[in-house]
């Protein structure tokens, strides 16, 4: 859908796994800096300062395997972190999976505009995934939700069952995330088919960022929604790339009733 640029607002959004700020090169790694994903490290906050870098320029930002504060990022909320770094107003975070001290696996949501709703659903399967829902405007306003996926298909199609009926009334939808399948699958055919959406980025690949073939991260949008300048980010901060849009918005459309 084509619109004038008096007729719209337009807003820059990003979807980053950023495995917890480990700025994995090579798929040696996942061996031999394995530890960092149970213990600290210091280059891993100057890590976190390359992604604040990166997205400051954005005003929604939504983040998958973030840490909510444990022994492995040295007890730092990292989606607070970000959004402090990054000079986001607003933030959230939504914890799916705790494991002592160790680890806190989180997702989060960062963003200029003040939000008239979150909410945070627990994903069925395994204890560990969830999604977050984040409204501007009244009902006839945006909706952005923000989630990672399981790495089995079964689990996944569960999973997308789940996100379709909580999303069905939506007429103004974003769906964002780390979705750990491609296009063409199974589960996003399904997902795009229930909620009425359409792929909106480019066509290049996510994983692993250092050689990115598959394009396992998504934003998908409604018919109602405009888009352009979709494309993956070559910042290999993670063992994703980010992913990026302009997302044009009808202008009666009110975000902020």
């Amino acid at each position: 859908m084509r619109y004038q640029k008096s007729d719209q607002q337009r807003l820059r959004l990003l979807s980053y796994n950023i495995q917890t700020g480990i700025d994995t090169q090579r798929f040696r790694h996942y061996l031999t800096q394995g530890w960092k994903h149970v213990l600290p490290h210091r280059d891993r906050l100057l890590n976190l300062d390359r992604i604040a870098a990166m997205i400051r320029p954005f005003d929604l930002v939504g983040l998958q395997e973030v840490d909510a504060g444990s022994l492995r990022s040295g007890f730092v909320d990292q989606t607070k972190y970000l959004a402090q770094q990054a000079q986001f107003p607003h933030w959230f975070a939504q914890t799916n999976r705790r494991i002592g001290k160790l680890a806190q696996h989180s997702n989060g949501l960062l963003c200029r505009r003040k939000p008239t709703m979150v909410e945070e659903h627990p994903l069925p399967g395994l204890p560990g995934r969830g999604v977050i829902i984040c409204r501007f405007g009244g009902d006839e306003g945006l909706a952005v939700c923000i989630m990672h996926l399981a790495l089995s298909r079964r689990g996944r199609l569960r999973q997308v069952r789940f996100v379709s009926e909580l999303v069905a009334d939506e007429r103004n939808l974003v769906v964002m995330g780390d979705m750990n399948c491609a296009g063409e699958s199974e589960e996003l055919r399904l997902l795009m088919r229930n909620a009425n959406l359409r792929q909106s980025c480019c066509d290049s690949g996510t994983f692993p960022s250092w050689r990115p073939q598959r394009r396992i991260d998504h934003i998908l949008v409604s018919a109602s929604l405009g888009v352009e300048n979709a494309r993956v980010l070559d910042y290999p901060l993670s063992d994703h790339l980010p992913i990026g849009i302009d997302l044009l918005i009808p202008k009666e459309l009110d975000l902020v009733a």
